[in-house]
């Protein structure tokens, strides 16, 4: 299972990091909360341990981030003691909160704790990933419905269906030909001009500037592919 670590402390993160791995857990790890959002959006991650001071982002907003998509559990691991923090992140949806100093034993037995419970509780519909997230942009796969920095975005059958075709194959290429497939499930009646039209129209609802293609880039002779750079430019 995978436990991401959010905390600025290279000492904390390093400790929990071992101690997590010598209990045979695959731990990632980020120095601020906008590392850990990105990580977060692009690995398969089954509970978060946040620091709440954090710089760029902190824990209580990206807690936030997590919930609109998301039913890992989470646990608070931060040197903030005050109830009204406490009552705060148990708010926002943490499901334990454990302050600085601590004892590794009783971290590493909580997260235990939390896992059993998720896979007890955990649906088969959430189990089977109704949630996709990449980058800034979430589907909701049962409701149908997808989002941009947590913001619904206003989509047509076919380009939520080729936007949904993007986010189960990130960074793949795809024709025109392909996607028309996938998405009309048809090859006979295959139009370009279709493909382009969509393509368009999408871009104008999960791209800050169409031009920029910081989610949907078009591959020159090819096709087109999701590939989110984060700052509009190529990496």
């Amino acid at each position: 299972m995978n436990i991401l670590i959010a905390d600025d402390e290279n000492d904390i993160r390093n400790l929990v990091k071992l101690s997590l791995e010598e209990n045979g857990f695959t731990v990632l790890t980020a120095q601020n909360g906008k590392e850990a959002w990105e990580i977060f959006s692009s690995r398969d991650v089954h509970l978060a341990i946040l620091d709440v001071m954090m710089p760029i982002m902190d824990g209580f907003n990206l807690l936030r981030k997590i919930r609109e998509c998301s039913t890992i559990p989470v646990i608070f691991l931060t040197a903030r003691a005050d109830d009204m923090d406490k009552v705060l992140g148990l708010g926002l949806g943490a499901d334990d909160y454990l302050v600085k100093p601590f004892s590794i034993a009783e971290l590493i037995a909580r997260v235990g704790a939390q896992l059993r419970r998720s896979n007890e509780y955990q649906s088969p519909k959430e189990s089977s990933g109704a949630c996709i997230t990449y980058g800034d942009l979430a589907i909701d796969k049962e409701k149908c419905c997808a989002f941009k920095g947590g913001k619904p975005i206003e989509l047509g059958a076919k380009e939520y269906k080729l936007l949904l075709h993007f986010m189960e194959h990130p960074e793949k290429v795809f024709t025109k030909r392909q996607l028309y497939q996938a998405v009309w499930d048809e090859d006979y009646y295959f139009d370009d001009n279709t493909i382009m039209v969509h393509i368009s129209r999408i871009r104008n609802r999960i791209e800050d500037d169409p031009q920029d293609q910081k989610y949907l880039k078009t591959i020159r002779g090819i096709g087109y592919k999701l590939h989110y750079t984060g700052n509009g430019h190529e990496k």
